[in-house]
């Protein structure tokens, strides 16, 4: 299966959301990395057919996403960033609730429900209502609503929004998992939710795609500028205005920090090996603190 973005932009007034996007997707997982503000919702809801672009089109097999109507919904998967449900609820009317609006024959409907409820680890609070639910479990059962129709094109929009660190962990171990037959696309600003499981990542600011590669070509852009430094105290503050700052820890007398800077801070500053989170510092510490909705 093949997914084609073709000089796909949406305009909203007079701002810009996505701008001249054009990229095909094949069967894998592929990480959306921005930050908030750099239009991924918008994207993905143009890709889910839930909003028109303003040109270009989104094409699958060939063929336009809304103008493929029913046959496109039957193969689509989409876990919102915010997702709506009926708060009385328990979360196994929730799913068959869903199952019938996707047309899911009852028997099949069924079975498919403790199934997925199983794999996010509510198959115990089944009969239990949503609205007593953590914001973690909320997630998961959104999750598993995402996965009901078996879809060929899975899109989740901030997946892991409200997941501890070991449900996280679990998240990326199914999607892992599920990866071989689907197009899998994970919107997020979180680089360890797509760091080890996508074959692919396309980083998006402002609109636009900028970069897009696998994880390993993507670290080469940023190899060699990742350094680690001790600072005195006294020079710190003074320091930090000047470099983009990974982490720091202050100590006694220095503060120890990981900085992004294609030449070495200070003489004594020692190379490291990047990570995905560098890259992401180095193209979005302009924008840390926009706080715009995404």
């Amino acid at each position: 299966m093949k997914l084609a973005m073709e000089h796909l932009s949406k305009q909203f007034k007079n701002k810009i959301a996505v701008k001249q996007i054009d990229t095909i997707l094949t069967e894998g997982v592929y990480g959306f990395l921005g930050a908030n503000g750099a239009g991924k919702t918008t994207l993905l809801q143009m890709i889910c057919g839930i909003i028109e672009p303003t040109s270009g089109e989104v094409k699958i097999d060939g063929e336009n996403n809304i103008q493929m109507g029913e046959r496109f919904r039957d193969i689509l998967g989409y876990l919102p960033q915010e997702f709506g449900y009926t708060p009385g609820f328990t979360a196994q009317d929730f799913m068959l609730y869903i199952a019938s609006i996707k047309g899911l024959q009852p028997q099949y409907a069924k079975q498919k429900t403790r199934q997925l409820l199983r794999l996010v680890n509510l198959e115990n609070e089944a009969n239990r209502k949503i609205k007593t639910f953590s914001g973690g479990m909320k997630r998961r059962l959104g999750i598993a609503q995402a996965l009901l129709n078996d879809p060929k094109i899975l899109i989740l929009d901030e997946p892991t929004a409200g997941l501890d660190p070991k449900e996280r962990a679990y998240f990326r171990n199914i999607i892992s998992e599920m990866s071989k037959d689907k197009i899998i696309i994970i919107s997020t600003h979180i680089v360890s939710d797509i760091e080890y499981i996508s074959d692919q990542v396309l980083v998006m600011k402002k609109g636009c795609f900028i970069l897009q590669g696998t994880p390993e070509e993507l670290l080469d852009k940023v190899n060699g500028e990742v350094w680690s430094c001790k600072i005195p105290n006294k020079e710190w503050t003074k320091f930090e205005t000047q470099y983009c700052i990974a982490n720091s820890h202050t100590l006694a007398n220095h503060v120890e920090a990981r900085i992004i800077s294609t030449e070495a801070p200070i003489d004594d500053a020692i190379n490291v090996e990047p990570t995905l989170e560098d890259l992401y510092l180095k193209y979005f510490s302009d924008e840390m603190e926009a706080g715009e909705n995404s």
